[in-house]
């Protein structure tokens, strides 16, 4: 079987049913440098570049460079840069199942050729910096030397580069740059620049330069929402692979959802970002908080709602989860009777709020992704208070009582937490199914607090934790009541019992 690449493309016509390149996709500029080669850069910000460019809007290309200096660029010179992306899921109801061939990275470089990577600085249609370096990859390094070839951190090799393109063009502000950072944090765009700006100043460049990166430079803040799990099974890559007849190491999966919001009010960079144009997926606002607490509430809220419940039910996967009836009616519940009017009470407008739910129950029942409810249990105790306990605050503020369906998840992840420290030094918990890991910073607390109490004393004490919430969650009507009758019931029967007689008992309200 062939291998994707351009010659394969140029050999090849045009197969109606999935997404090609453009005929001139080859002979784009370079506009993009792109800090990263992971899959979420390639499944959505690189997906709207391509999907733009085969519009003719923004035509233009993308340098990647390869987070470690070390190794190969990964497949891409032996492919020309392209690679397919299958989007399947369910969208609006309806099943999703697209191919399309992404012609958008020109060169994949690694950071050890850092001396041809700094050449891109001098490229008058170079506008536009993405990155996603993980968490750990915006912060700042006091060690960090801007003139090492390469610089250690991802700041200090864009610190680097804006000061070889701030050279090259004298000062030029029409030369500055939109810096999209994509990195799972809070405001990563102006957590980047502070860095950008702290290692300017210690390496003592020139006010100059420090005054064009303020005023030549847009660093924005963004939020990414779409699960792109990678690779293919081995047994999905080859029926992929005989459905297309060529073979693409590069091959990922996508789910059809996709959300990239960038905060900015300049319509500098609306324009130099004008693949923003092609797709509803990619919003460009003054304020992204509303699509912050969209994703927080809607999506993350119900997952860690769900989890615990799910994992003690006995289901290994959300799609699976979502195919049992019970569970299907108490996350519906969850989030369209308790959650999406506590969200509504902030004033967001319900058009979008409801949208949105639609979507996450789409997403929950894609039974082209795997995802694991043990790993969304990951963390849970701060999940549990970053995520939720401002929906239970404002369920008892609008509603004056307790949320049934919440308090059931809130009884389960107390049972859940409900482990001992097993031979390997991890915390587990124990299902009919076996033992599960507690991955949770707070799994000694919980295993010292079922050890010393049985289970009313264990919902008062860790209710009343505030260290644990920043508040006394026992101050919620009748939360603590719920929450300890659901725990009783989930420890005396069978979970699925307890989710149909919950879910059946709020139906009939």
């Amino acid at each position: 079987m062939k291998q994707l690449n351009k010659a394969f493309i140029e050999g090849r016509k045009a197969d109606q049913s999935m997404s090609y390149p453009k005929e001139d996709w080859d002979r784009l500029p370079p506009k993009v440098l792109q800090f990263g080669t992971g899959v979420l850069l390639r499944g959505l910000p690189d997906y709207f570049i391509d999907k733009a460019n085969k519009a003719g809007v923004f035509n233009g290309r993308i340098i990647v460079v390869k987070s470690t200096a070390k190794g190969k660029a990964e497949g891409f010179d032996e492919q020309d840069g392209l690679y397919t992306i299958c989007v399947k899921g369910v969208q609006d109801g309806k099943e999703v199942d697209e191919q399309i061939i992404n012609s958008s990275i020109e060169k994949v470089i690694t950071a050890a050729q850092w001396e041809e990577i700094l050449t891109y600085a001098d490229h008058p249609e170079m506008k536009i910096v993405l990155s996603n370096t993980t968490e750990v990859g915006i912060v700042y390094d006091k060690h960090d030397y801007l003139f090492a070839l390469p610089p250690a951190s991802f700041p200090a090799k864009l610190t680097a580069f804006l000061y070889r393109r701030y050279k090259y063009f004298k000062g030029d502000t029409q030369a500055g740059m939109v810096i999209v950072p994509t990195e799972l944090i809070n405001d990563n765009g102006s957590i980047l620049k502070e860095i950008v700006l702290k290692l300017a100043h210690t390496h003592q460049l020139e006010e100059a330069f420090i005054n064009w990166l303020e005023s030549a430079n847009y660093f924005c803040n963004s939020l990414v929402d779409r699960i792109v799990p990678g690779k293919l099974s081995y047994a999905e890559q080859e029926e992929m692979e005989n459905r297309l007849g060529y073979r693409d190491d590069l091959m990922i999966m996508a789910e059809p959802f996709r959300l990239w919001a960038i905060q900015s009010d300049s319509e500098e960079v609306k324009k130099v970002l004008s693949f923003s144009e092609v797709d509803e997926g990619m919003v460009i606002a003054d304020d992204i908080k509303k699509f912050k607490e969209l994703k927080l509430r809607l999506l993350n809220g119900t997952h860690t709602f769900s989890c615990g419940l799910a994992v003690l039910a006995g289901f290994d996967t959300v799609k699976e989860a979502l195919a049992n009836p019970a569970m299907e009616t108490f996350v519906k519940g969850l989030l369209f009777k308790e959650i999406v009017p506590t969200v509504l009470a902030q004033n967001l407008p319900e058009v979008e709020v409801n949208s949105f739910a639609k979507h996450v129950l789409d997403r929950f029942r894609n039974q082209s992704l795997d995802h694991k409810w043990i790993n969304i249990t990951l963390n849970y105790s701060s999940k549990m208070e970053m995520r939720n306990v401002a929906l239970l605050n404002g369920f008892a503020k609008h509603n004056g009582n307790s949320p049934e369906y919440m308090a059931l998840g809130f009884a389960a992840y107390l049972l859940f937490m409900k482990g001992n420290k097993r031979i390997d030094e991890v915390y587990k918990g124990y299902t009919v199914k076996g033992y599960y890991p507690i991955n949770d910073e707070q799994a000694e607390y919980f295993a010292q607090l079922w050890k010393q109490n049985e289970g009313d004393d264990v919902v008062d004490k860790a209710l009343k934790n505030q260290k644990l919430w920043k508040t006394d969650l026992t101050l919620i009507p009748h939360f603590s009541d719920r929450v300890k009758h659901y725990l009783s019931e989930l420890q005396a029967k069978n979970v699925l019992q307890v989710i149909i007689s919950v879910t059946g008992e709020m139906r009939s309200v």
